[in-house]
């Protein structure tokens, strides 16, 4: 089955700033004892959103300008901490298809990369651009290209950096590891067959 070729990501942005934010921020580990990733979008920084007794914080993202916001936007070291795939999962399931920042955490960015999630860095004097930008119109449309490495929004852009290998698959459709050895299943199965102990001779 041919995957989404990511090659351009577009929607409107929420500014989460902010460095070092770590994945137990971004969701709690009480949420984590789940079977499946559905419904893990409802916690996404539950503890900076919520009070104790479950009313709102003051929070970007429960901020009603930037509601349906599909690109997130924060600081340095985005998705530090434990390994948790977690994190990742219920950025996406929240509705975000990217992430802009100035850097990430290795594993968190290996684990968007593979949910089809492009996390894309900017320099720090573009981030606060495009931040101060998005906080002035929050209508404001944001589109990521992977192939140019840019970031466009209004009538500006910023040159953004992707790991070249993580730009491949993504703009070539690979980016699910999963379904890349569901694709080779024949061709797996017929190196198999060609091996005797594999196939009894």
């Amino acid at each position: 089955m041919a995957l989404e070729k990511i090659v351009q990501v577009s929607g409107r942005g929420v500014p989460v700033p902010g460095d070092d934010i770590d994945t137990d921020r971004i969701i709690p580990a009480r949420f984590m004892k789940c079977v499946t990733f559905d419904g893990l979008g409802d916690y996404v920084f539950y503890d900076v959103r919520k009070n104790e007794d479950g009313t709102e914080r003051r929070h970007p993202l429960n901020d009603e300008r930037y509601a349906g916001a599909t690109i997130l936007i924060s600081g340095n070291n985005f998705g530090c901490g434990s390994s948790r795939e977690h994190a990742p999962q219920a950025i996406s399931k929240a509705g975000f298809k990217a992430v802009v920042a100035q850097g990430f955490a290795e594993i968190f960015f290996g684990n968007s990369t593979q949910l089809g999630m492009p996390c894309v860095s900017v320099g720090s004097d573009e981030l606060d651009t495009l931040r101060e930008a998005v906080e002035a119109d929050p209508q404001l449309e944001i589109t990521i290209d992977l192939e140019k490495k840019e970031v466009h929004f209004g009538d500006r852009s910023v040159p953004c950096e992707i790991r070249e290998g993580a730009r491949q698959v993504l703009v070539n459709g690979k980016w699910d590891p999963i379904q890349d050895l569901l694709d080779a299943a024949p061709r797996v199965d017929a190196v198999a067959a060609s091996l005797p102990y594999m196939s009894g001779r």
